[in-house]
């Protein structure tokens, strides 16, 4: 565990030198858990959102687009119930002063159970080698079965404790369980209590009268009041869905692992709209499909799994979580939910508007279930980022770190070269750059050797670099290498071309969905 800690640490302080990811206001000492995003990390985030984006309206015919506003009627979060029911279960430390989500304490203990058990596994694995058994020694294990047994038991109270919403209770798991504060090492802890985390703010001079407002905290309320303006004006017919990327903010009290939790974020939610009865079989549908668009980027099929809801939101019948395993265990990335059709209902009632789709082929009406699917445009990036990483050994007792990012994804896609600043060869560099940046994010470097030019895009994860030589200028041919292999070939620019519309294309990612 503390190896992956370093190696996420690591991770973070490579994002901030390359430019990906720095801490907001820096240079005032900077604001907790707000990140702006440098100048490759926007673009590797912009490609996730477009991968996303082209997913979902270009590869379906009933996905549609909107984006909404994040200021919103302050009703809308009555209805939703984010007004009264959108809180987290908080805890202080007396020693150390420092507050916590009892929820996040237990779920870590619970963590360290499983740490514990995976540890005698691997231990076993190690012992026994090609021989070893992992479904019979987990189930016939004494130490396993012991750690099991007392993981069930915390687990099976605590989801209780949530389920009646028993802050009493909770206290009482952490005391029973001696969970102790991280930063102190004690165990006195105040009561546990709720907590909104909606942001509230004011619209309009305190003159006329200033209406409280809240900061969205999520995107999805934004398309289900828009659901039947979009619905007729774009002559929609159930099923169909509609697609928002936006910001979201949420003063998450325990903001923490970097980028994966922030107060200010952005989301990726499609809300797709069903006859009642149909729900199942769509959630199911979408079940499957986001996870085919997960394994298609080719980060590992074993690094993700399903986590059913066990607990299910008021509004849900069905809920299922796409996690993956980060360098700090496995956490949720995207949600699928069947939300019924709690909230169109919630609206219509506040709102006094009839917003009831007409079903021509029963020839009635009635509110659309609907299937939500919402992914952290954030949390994905940490995801790729996360995969990408690599240190390695190289022949020679030389190392380079190196993004294997997929291609497609890559914030540069490819680096034009001169391999020395003269003899004409920073000039044909230049016009081949010049070419290629119509199609692809393209670098220049003439800066250094040109061994640390390339170790410069290994750690950007640049997938194709260019080299301009000599020889280019009497035959037109240049030397592109390969990053991931750092294989070399010598190939004609239109060759280059080709290549690089091939492999770094969205397209290449979207087939696969097919």
């Amino acid at each position: 565990m503390a190896k992956q800690e370093d190696v996420f640490k690591t991770i973070v302080a490579h994002a901030k030198e390359y430019g990906f990811v720095f801490q907001s206001s820096e240079i005032y000492d900077g604001l907790s858990a707000v990140y702006d995003y440098g100048q490759n990390g926007v673009e590797l985030k912009n490609n996730i959102k477009r991968y996303w984006w082209e997913a979902m309206t270009m590869l379906h015919d009933n996905i549609v687009g909107i984006d909404s506003a994040i200021f919103m009627h302050p009703s809308v979060w009555k209805a939703s119930g984010h007004v009264d029911a959108f809180n987290d279960p908080l805890i202080d430390n007396r020693d150390s002063k420092k507050r916590y989500r009892a929820d996040v304490l237990i779920e870590d203990e619970i963590g360290k159970m499983e740490e514990k058990i995976n540890k005698e596994v691997a231990k076993a694995a190690k012992r026994f080698g090609d021989s070893f058994d992992e479904s019979m020694f987990r189930q016939t294990n004494p130490r396993v079965l012991d750690y099991q047994r007392k993981r069930d038991e915390l687990h099976a109270r605590f989801a209780k404790a949530m389920e009646d919403n028993d802050l009493v209770d909770l206290k009482q798991i952490i005391l029973d369980y001696g969970i102790v504060c991280p930063v102190s090492g004690t165990r006195n802890w105040t009561d546990v209590r709720q907590f909104n985390l909606m942001f509230k703010t004011e619209m309009g001079s305190t003159a006329d009268g200033a209406m409280d407002v809240y900061l969205r905290p999520e995107t999805a309320q934004g398309i289900f009041v828009n659901y039947l303006n979009v619905q007729k004006t774009g002559r929609m017919r159930l099923p169909f869905g509609i697609a928002q990327i936006g910001k979201a903010f949420r003063n998450e009290i325990v903001a923490r692992q970097f980028i994966f939790r922030m107060r200010e974020f952005e989301q990726m939610e499609m809300q797709f709209f069903v006859r009642p009865g149909d729900e199942l079989k769509y959630f199911d549908f979408w079940r499957q499909t986001r996870m085919r668009w997960h394994k298609a980027l080719g980060l590992g099929d074993d690094k993700y799994r399903f986590h059913d809801h066990e607990k299910l939101a008021h509004y849900a019948n069905a809920a299922t979580d796409i996690e993956f395993k980060m360098p700090f265990g496995f956490k949720e990335v995207e949600g699928i939910h069947s939300r019924t059709n709690f909230d169109l209902a919630q609206h219509e009632k506040f709102s006094g508007k009839k917003i009831q789709y007409f079903d021509p082929e029963l020839n009635e009406s009635y509110v659309p279930y609907v299937i939500e699917t919402s992914i952290g445009v954030d949390r994905m990036f940490l995801t790729v980022l996360c995969s990408a990483y690599d240190e390695q050994q190289l022949e020679g007792g030389d190392s380079r770190v190196v993004l294997r990012f997929p291609a497609a994804l890559a914030p540069v896609k490819c680096a034009v070269l001169p391999l020395v600043k003269k003899d004409g060869l920073p000039e044909k560099a230049r016009e081949i750059q010049h070419r290629l940046r119509f199609d692809f994010t393209c670098h220049y470097d003439e800066k250094d050797s040109i061994g640390k030019r390339y170790r410069r895009e290994d750690a950007i994860g640049t997938p194709y670099c260019i080299t301009v030589d000599h020889q280019t200028l009497e035959d037109g041919t240049v030397t592109m290498r390969h990053r991931d292999s750092m294989e070399q070939q010598r190939l004609s620019v239109d060759e280059v071309e080709r290549i690089l519309k091939e492999e770094v294309s969205l397209n290449s990612l979207l087939k696969k969905l097919l």
